[in-house]
């Protein structure tokens, strides 16, 4: 048995315990608590005028994307209200924040120090307001002109023995605009090495939908939300990581949709909903969103499908041709009898155990979706972070497909992206795997000749560098350490690299574990003001549901050494390329209206890009699945119903089961604050919820220290001291927020074909805490 790499200070959170306060979990979201919350936090970091000039402009037509989750905004009336959510004004607060990290700071405060914080703390000190360069062997950061920055890049990016020598990372955040130029940079250089925050969340989403359906996005629209007979809720938590659903979700309700929910955990958010724009939500009345709550076991969705296809198939033997839609399926699918076949092989008894569920429970779900075809299936990371993830997506096409529940209003596919803009990243083609088509317009529109060959994503990135393959990795947003699996084994591998390179707003822990130079690169927020030549420009973003929009950031930057991260792409092109760049690099930084006449050039669906852009909500990608029409590069216009196995999980006695989640006061890596109210878990973070039986055979007493393990691949993860909280979550489950328990991720541990992090379920063991 092999032991972790030695303990690094800087690499996560530290062993220490604050003051956890445990109150009853919450069986409703929102209501006036959360506004209360918003406001606090809003008040604290901005002030009054300037945040509720941000929050007046978020999200409204004409206004800035929250730069948040991906939840679509309406397409006819915002509010006139808030057309934001609790979380929204937390990130509001975040980015418009005005305490400033000046070179003072940085001379004040050593990496070494910076690192004995936790990421909360790290998170609060405020805007990175100047570039900063950490030189080899150096203990603090230096201002540096951003001049210097992208020489010591370009020096850096050229002195490579080769171009895949150096990987691009970028965070859901980055826009449309810089999206692109960022790749156009990175493959006039000569690399396909562009892992992305997709690699970590939906990508077994992207590559079990583009197999299946063609298009490796959602199918559905808002609307069809208030024209549904019932949502099927998988793997999500919509009441801190979406909270802007819960308004459509109330809606449905409203118009008489059935809703769903499969979930580990009881959360709040499936279950009520205290709207604080309506009088009744002030009044404190909820609305009841799920119908049905189905409570698997982690990973246990595949079981669930299954059964609930096993039970369909046995109600349409009974009844022909009142079940299944075969004038669809004979249309658009090809290999049902097998698939059918396949279900024999099962029984629904043991198919409800592997899920955790009773037969009953399932068969009330049955009831609900057997007589109608208008069903929305939604998902997220509780099923795509699985090996199995792309299987399980499949399954969910496959249960569409049985009922002819997509390409028609009120049905079809719903997987909710977590980042604002992580969808359109891959539209603009941010893909460590791009297709021969994007590449030859590419070399069309531009006159050079791509790289052809498939680049690193995340976690093959991360391998590379500890294989010493990686010199330079260059971050467009995002806390790259923090997001990632094996925290210690990613720490000691981004610590061979010669530079790494981080656009950041504020400051993350990723900035002090670092190659031997590190420079981070401030950018504008989405809420700031962009002047470019005397103007004030707008960026666009893609919203889960494939809906081009502009964002326009109206507050005042809190340094005028700020740089929007186009013109960040753009001089470190010039700087790297040079004279032998066929790109007009001084063109595209001065105008984004020139970026997106290009994009309009290369990518499908961006044809009068600026005219279309410009419209008051933005316009609708192309989505032929959504008309239900199937363009398959494998299987021509035909859907094939996928057959997969069940997933075997299999756990020694002093074994359990985790899953990572967010708090509520958490967006991603952000943490804004402590308390993770409807959970009932307040002040502390490094906890980790256990059923009570399973505590009782184990032995563990409530708020009891303990160390957890896991052992993947001969190798002893460790991550010491947290508290046992008893939850109501299935018997050897347990859960865990991140990024705290992510050294427990193994980099191994991957899903098929998609290559994700299973960070929903690993296997550990957990023991007493010894001081």
């Amino acid at each position: 048995m092999s032991k972790e790499p030695e303990q690094d200070p800087a690499a996560e959170n530290p062993e220490e315990l604050l003051d956890l306060k445990i109150t009853e979990p919450k069986d409703w979201a929102a209501g006036i608590p959360a506004v209360t919350v918003a406001m606090v936090d809003i008040l604290k970091e901005t002030g009054f005028v300037r945040g509720m000039e941000g929050l007046f402009h978020m999200n409204k037509k004409g206004g800035f994307d929250c730069s948040g989750c991906a939840w679509p905004d309406p397409d006819d009336d915002r509010s006139p209200i808030a057309e934001y959510c609790e979380n929204g004004a937390k990130a509001l607060a975040e980015e418009a924040t005005t305490k400033k990290l000046t070179g003072e700071f940085f001379a004040e405060n050593s990496v070494a120090d910076l690192a004995k914080l936790n990421d909360y703390d790290i998170g609060k000190k405020g805007r990175i307001t100047q570039p900063m360069y950490l030189a080899k062997d150096a203990t603090h950061y230096a201002p540096v002109s951003w001049d210097f920055a992208f020489k010591k890049i370009a020096d850096e990016l050229n002195a490579l023995a080769s171009p895949d020598e150096a990987a691009f990372y970028t965070s859901g955040r980055t826009s449309n605009e810089a999206s692109f130029m960022y790749q156009l940079f990175v493959r006039e250089f000569g690399t396909n090495n562009m892992p992305d925050c997709s690699n970590m969340c939906h990508e077994s989403t992207s590559v079990g939908l583009a197999d299946a359906i063609g298009i490796g996005k959602g199918t559905v629209t808002l609307n069809d939300f208030y024209d549904t007979d019932v949502i099927i809720i998988m793997g999500q938590n919509p009441g801190t990581n979406h909270p802007r659903m819960l308004s459509a979700l109330e809606k449905a309700k409203d118009k008489g949709s059935k809703i769903i929910a499969v979930n580990p955990l009881h959360e709040a958010g499936l279950m009520g909903f205290k709207n604080p724009q309506k009088v009744k939500g002030i009044l404190g009345i909820k609305t009841q969103l799920a119908d049905l709550y189905l409570q698997v076991r982690i990973n246990g969705d595949m079981a669930l499908l299954k059964a609930i296809e096993k039970l369909l198939y046995k109600a349409e033997l009974g009844n022909p041709g009142s079940v299944f839609d075969h004038e669809f399926i004979k249309k658009n699918t090809t290999g049902y009898v097998a698939f059918l076949d396949s279900l024999n092989q099962y029984e629904v008894d043991d198919l409800a155990k592997a899920a955790g569920l009773t037969v009953k429970e399932i068969e009330q779900a049955v009831e609900l979706i057997k007589n109608t075809n208008r069903i929305i299936i939604c998902w997220a990371m509780g099923v795509t972070q699985h090996k199995n993830g792309v299987a399980t997506v499949k399954e969910i096409v496959n249960l569409a497909m049985l009922k002819g529940a997509i390409g028609k209003p009120g049905a079809g596919l719903c997987p909710v992206r977590g980042h604002s803009n992580v969808q359109g990243n891959r539209t603009m083609i941010i893909w460590d795997k791009p297709k021969p088509k994007q590449l030859d317009k590419l070399k069309e529109v531009f006159g050079f000749e791509p790289p052809r060959g498939h680049g690193y994503d995340v976690v093959e990135s991360i391998k590379a560098m500890d294989e010493g393959k990686l010199k330079v990795f260059f971050a467009m947003g995002g806390n790259f350490l923090s997001a990632t699996p094996d925290t210690l084994f990613t720490a000691q591998a981004l610590r061979k690299l010669k530079l790494s390179v981080h656009v950041s707003t504020k400051l993350n822990r990723s900035h002090l574990v670092h190659g031997e130079e590190a420079l981070i690169l401030p950018t504008l927020s989405r809420s700031d003001k962009d002047v470019v030549n005397g103007e004030d420009q707008f960026i666009s973003c893609e919203n889960s549901m494939g809906v081009i929009q502009m964002s326009k950031g109206m507050l005042t930057p809190v340094s005028e050494h700020l740089m929007n991260e186009n013109q960040i792409v753009c001089n470190m092109a010039k700087a790297t390329l040079g004279s032998r760049s066929v790109v007009d690099w001084d063109k595209y930084a001065k105008s984004y209206d020139a970026v997106r006449d290009v994009i309009a050039k290369v990518i499908p669906g961006f044809e009068d890009y600026n005219q279309k852009v410009r419209l008051p909500g933005g316009f609708y990608l192309p989505n032929p699945a959504r008309e239900g029409k199937f363009i398959t590069e494998k299987n021509g216009s035909v859907v094939p119903f996928n057959i997969a196995p069940l997933p075997k999980h299999e756990l020694a006695a002093d074994e359990y089961h985790m899953t990572t989640i967010r708090s509520h006061d958490q967006f991603n890596t952000t943490i804004y604050g402590l308390n993770d109210r409807y959970r009932g878990i307040h002040n502390e973070r490094r906890v980790i919820l256990m059923n009570e039986n399973d505590m009782k055979k184990a032995g563990f007493s409530p708020q009891e220290k303990v160390d957890l393990f896991n052992y993947d691949d001969g190798v002893e993860r460790a991550a010491r001291l947290f508290v046992v909280v008893p939850y109501n979550i299935p018997e050897g489950n347990t859960a865990t927020y991140y990024p705290e328990a992510n050294v427990l991720v193994p980099i191994n541990s991957v899903a098929a074909q998609s290559n994700t992090p299973t960070s929903k379920l690993v296997t550990i063991k957990i023991r007493k805490h010894l001081a």
